[in-house]
């Protein structure tokens, strides 16, 4: 999946917990001075900058199918070598990285286990290969509690629940099933504070993946119970919501 948002947005609405998610997934990587890693994925870059703290940009590579993403990436971070690719066709050959990583991605790749086979590939021998996704299928995500009020409003409503990598043990076996041995899997989880509830809810507003482009195809009146739901339901500002991510890891061959 490419996402049409411009960077800005997708900060504005995912940043806020992918970017203290990011120095989480890099120790559970073991990211470590000395390797060159690539970030698959790399969206607006949350894992990129974590990553050119550690390594230095010339250690680091991205790929990312949004060509938007790929110059915000590259403005953001001079010496960074970016490259517009999907997961499941990297431009690098065998072995090359001492690590992939994908942050949130996964759940978005139109085959995750040949995505993953692709990290694996180009990923030296024993090499880490690890991935993370939000536990939408245990209601643990950011937007759990969003999805939860809009299931509670329309219940037909195709939230995340059922995409891959978002239920306890699935990173794991899609990495198995990519030829990736040795594999672990843990919970990560960040706490981020919001100061008001439109601190939680405009960002809902700017069409930023499902649960934006749900938002979107509301009609005034639908969108103004939704909000007034979530309103209702979350605790008096300030609050934190506490998200849960699955991260797997794993060897490569």
């Amino acid at each position: 999946m490419s996402f049409s948002v411009g960077a800005d947005e997708y900060d504005r609405f995912m940043g806020r917990y992918s970017l203290p998610l990011a120095p989480r997934f890099a120790d559970f990587a073991r990211v470590a001075a000395g390797q060159r890693v690539l970030d698959v994925g790399c969206g607006s870059g949350a894992l990129t900058v974590e990553l050119v703290r550690r390594l230095t940009a010339d250690a680091v590579r991205a790929v990312d199918p949004s060509e938007r993403f790929v110059e915000a990436v590259r403005a953001r971070h001079a010496g960074v070598r970016v490259q517009r690719a999907a997961a499941e066709q990297l431009p690098f050959e065998d072995r090359f990285f001492d690590a992939s990583l994908a942050q949130l991605v996964v759940h978005f790749m139109a085959d995750p286990v040949a995505g993953l086979r692709e990290m694996a590939r180009v990923t030296k021998t024993h090499g880490m290969v690890a991935a993370c996704v939000w536990d939408h299928a245990g209601e643990r995500g950011p937007l759990s509690l969003f999805w939860s009020t809009a299931r509670e409003l329309d219940p037909d409503i195709e939230d995340e629940s059922r995409l891959a990598g978002v239920r306890q043990g699935h990173l794991a076996e899609l990495l198995e099933a990519a030829g990736v041995h040795e594999v672990e899997e843990s919970p990560l989880v960040v706490d981020v504070e919001h100061l008001s509830f439109e601190d939680w809810w405009e960002p809902f507003l700017l069409g930023v993946g499902p649960a934006g482009s749900y938002v979107a195809r509301l009609d005034s009146g639908r969108q103004g119970r939704l909000r007034d739901r979530c309103r209702q339901i979350l605790p008096a500002a300030p609050f934190v919501v506490s998200a849960r991510a699955w991260a797997a890891r794993g060897l490569a061959n």
